[in-house]
């Protein structure tokens, strides 16, 4: 029941119906560089068609939309770009984020054909979804090089909010390029860590470890973390941004399997997508857990309830749900009784 006495019209709804519009427009100005153009004074329609090949009304066309979207400003026949769009979408700068902005573009063919997907049974799905046998070193490389920049962020994130002073040894579930781990290592001098992840992941990831030149403190194992063995010397784990990838049965195991593993003492930080506990929204863990779907995986949404009694089952103690992205990242620690 609603208590307002306006009557509903399609207006909301029409807007997600088209959302995918939007999502078009930017990965299409990030590809064509109109942010970059942009930042470097092509700022008006004429110069900014000239600056990108493209025609000036197509130009007209595309910065109308990104304008009504705010990703831009307009004064007159100026243009500029919004702050998150000028620290995160031109490229060159440190923070630049162009890549994992396209990162969704290969799987819209999937997302259209969602209602088919979603039909599978369940024997016809993969408990590791879009990590099957087509999955190479090459599509490996070109999805790390998608989320590199992203992952940098909140790896240092991460280590401006937990302080890992005293500890000897990290092991990262599924740490890819091994963003947590290279920080770590650039900012204490004696900390060791072990990325864990499947053999075509792994390659890349020593391939990350060489060009920041940690190698001989960080290594990378192929371990798939569900059922293989995992290192019995880490007084920390780490397992960042996977978390809907895995059913509830995998990922209550792999706590387990964390727990039993670490030393006494040692903590585990798990790092996801995780709605809330009630599970209404946000919107953006939501999102990642359907997208399971198209995957083919067993993955789903977790709540902060469901990983809070995945850490008291496994028998970890002083656990804590602490907001890491708004609306999007959640990290829950516990640590393992002496």
């Amino acid at each position: 029941m609603t208590t307002s006495n306006k009557r509903p019209d399609t207006v909301r709804l029409q807007r997600i119906s088209k959302a995918f519009w939007e999502s078009a427009a930017l990965m299409s100005a990030v590809e064509l560089g109109v942010f970059t153009a942009i930042s470097q004074g092509h700022n008006t329609i004429d110069r900014l068609a000239h600056a990108i090949d493209i025609e000036p009304v197509n130009a007209e066309r595309l910065l109308t939309a990104l304008t009504a979207m705010q990703l831009l400003s307009r004064q007159g026949e100026h243009f500029s770009n919004a702050e998150d769009v000028q620290r995160f979408l031109v490229e060159g700068e440190a923070s630049y984020a162009g890549p994992w902005m396209l990162f969704g573009k290969p799987r819209w063919e999937g997302w259209g054909k969602l209602t088919e997907h979603l039909r599978v049974r369940a024997e016809d799905q993969r408990l590791l979804g879009m990590y099957d046998e087509t999955f190479t070193v090459e599509r490996a490389r070109e999805y790390h090089q998608a989320t590199f920049s992203i992952g940098m962020g909140a790896a240092r994130r991460f280590h401006r909010q937990v302080d890992l002073s005293g500890r000897q040894k990290i092991m990262d579930l599924g740490g890819g390029s091994g963003c947590y781990c290279i920080v770590a290592a650039q900012t204490y001098a004696d900390i060791k860590a072990e990325v864990l992840d499947l053999p075509p992941v792994v390659e890349v990831t020593r391939e990350y470890l060489a060009n920041h030149e940690v190698s001989e403190r960080i290594s990378a194992t192929a371990c798939d973390f569900t059922q293989d063995p995992l290192p019995n010397d880490a007084d920390v784990a780490i397992m960042a941004s996977n978390l809907p990838q895995y059913s509830r049965d995998i990922i209550a195991g792999v706590v387990r399997r964390v727990y039993a593993a670490l030393l006494p003492g040692g903590e585990f930080h798990l790092i996801g997508e995780t709605l809330n506990a009630d599970g209404v929204g946000p919107l953006a863990p939501a999102l990642w857990g359907l997208s399971e779907a198209v995957s083919r995986s067993t993955g789903l949404a977790h709540t902060t309830a469901d990983c809070e009694g995945y850490f008291a089952a496994a028998g970890f103690e002083h656990i804590e749900i602490n907001n890491f992205i708004p609306q999007t990242l959640t990290r829950v620690s516990g640590i393992k009784p002496i």
